[in-house]
């Protein structure tokens, strides 16, 4: 097979920017160097652009199995394309919960089928949980194991659920920190990373109100809820040495928290998401229910300690919790459109964007590659344009810019949270192990995604 040399371009490499050429074979990249051009291979100019390592976004919601009409793995995929992420490390919330081995193993088998880039699959932690699931989980492949504090399970549907109502016989109580205290043990010795909803379950049912207006909803899930979640859990990681991962960071509160257990020396890694770090709560007059997630955007105090706390590597994973919905579910008012918004189509353009306005763009590829792979347990493959590494590689092009909207978007969500914000930036082209999965504007026609496996335990990612 004839090597492709992606030619002239400014390329991110783990020493930073520096003018080279890339040259892949076999979907592997063999050269960085100014002349790997040449000797027979088929030349690619990208003089210009930037040439960067493919996105790893560690938080996505499929919606597959069980409500492809939200998205599968072939829309979400397809907007990873697009938007430059080449792996993505896809939640266990889907239906039936991914609780099993058996059931990780099904999903990935029905995400083979369907996708367009890489990807890796979360594994539930259920309070009723026991090691030897946990042991078998890990053995299928998982990343690591996620619990929903605060989401309770219903054992007749197999779904996680938010729900206070634990007198209803069908749902099984949510995961506290006793049972994280419980498989601690089992957690430490496999040596994969705990993710958490950091909401902590008692705080959100004493303020949980009717939401008729925005100020209602910060009212019913205050930073409280995050800072105590993200302690206590950090005190059981810090007692068995797991390695905490808290997702989807929203507040000051949460941050302060969470520096507080990093200066004692907990092993945590931290992630926020674009629309903590672009939006307020008064985007809600602009932008209404499409803004409606959880945790939810908050007060311009929190987005700018976020932005402070990634600019100083506090913070160092920038992931997106796509979690897509039908447009006519988000048209529903306050209280009753489910909360969610797709992202993984923006997360490259609007990190880019948000790294240039703190001065230095090239911190971009670092919260979307680097840290993803170390806490992914993939960096001796993926997350750097370096000789041995996948091929995973985007262009983008500094010289024109993109608006986000419905039209532009892949997944089956056209409308998000992040509507109207202008990047100054634009896809190219995003190659998946060598392989053209978005160029001109169109998405490749074969599917081919594989399933990653974390190759050796985590470690920080800041």
């Amino acid at each position: 097979m004839t090597d492709t040399v992606l030619a002239g371009g400014m390329v991110f490499t783990p020493d930073g920017p520096r003018e080279a050429d890339v040259r892949v074979a076999d979907g592997v990249i063999t050269e960085v160097e100014r002349s790997a051009a040449g000797r027979g291979a088929r030349v690619i100019d990208v003089s210009g652009m930037y040439v960067l390592p493919g996105a790893i976004d560690v938080h996505v919601h499929s919606r597959d199995p069980g409500f492809p009409d939200k998205e599968d793995f072939g829309t979400l995929t397809s907007a990873a394309a697009a938007g430059g992420v080449t792996t993505v490390i896809d939640m266990p919330n889907t239906v039936p919960a991914v609780d099993a081995a058996g059931v990780l193993e099904a999903k990935a088998a029905l995400a083979h089928a369907k996708a367009r880039v890489d990807f890796g699959l979360w594994a539930l932690i259920r309070s009723s949980s026991t090691p030897e699931q946990l042991a078998g989980l890990a053995a299928a492949g998982a990343t690591g194991f996620k619990a929903y504090l605060g989401y309770a399970y219903s054992r007749s549907r197999k779904q996680v659920l938010y729900s206070v109502d634990l007198g209803n016989q069908d749902l099984e109580a949510p995961p506290d920190y006793g049972t994280l205290a419980r498989l601690a043990p089992v957690i430490a010795e496999l040596g994969l990373p705990l993710a958490i909803h950091a909401e902590d379950p008692g705080i959100l049912k004493t303020f949980r109100r009717p939401y008729e207006t925005y100020a209602d909803v910060l009212a019913g899930q205050p930073p409280e809820a995050e800072a105590v979640a993200i302690s206590a859990a950090a005190a059981v990681a810090r007692q068995h040495g797991i390695h905490l991962h808290i997702a989807h960071l929203s507040s000051a509160a949460g941050l302060f928290a969470a520096e507080e257990a990093l200066a004692v020396g907990t092993a945590m890694t931290l992630e926020t998401c674009p629309q903590f770090l672009w939006l307020t709560e008064d985007d809600y007059v602009r932008l209404g229910t499409w803004m409606k997630m959880n945790p939810p955007v908050r007060t311009l105090g929190d987005r700018s300690a976020l932005r402070d706390g990634l600019r100083r590597g506090a913070i160092g994973i920038v992931a997106t919790d796509h979690a897509p919905h039908t447009d006519a579910e988000k048209g529903r008012d306050l209280e009753h459109a489910p909360p969610g918004s797709p992202g993984v189509q923006t997360l490259y353009l609007s990190s880019l964007e948000l790294a240039r306005d703190l001065g230095d763009v090239w911190m971009a590829p670092r919260w979307v590659c680097e840290a993803p792979a170390a806490l992914a347990g993939l960096t001796e493959s993926k997350g750097r344009i370096a000789a041995g590494f996948d091929a995973d590689v985007v262009v983008v092009d500094p010289a024109r810019s993109t608006t986000f909207g419905p039209r532009m978007m892949r997944s089956r969500q056209r409308h998000g949270a992040l509507n109207g914000l202008k990047s100054s930036f634009a896809i190219d082209s995003v190659y998946v192990r060598g392989i053209p999965v978005f160029s001109g504007g169109r998405i490749g026609s074969r599917v081919t995604g594989r399933m990653v496996r974390p190759s050796r335990a985590v470690r920080a990612a800041t």
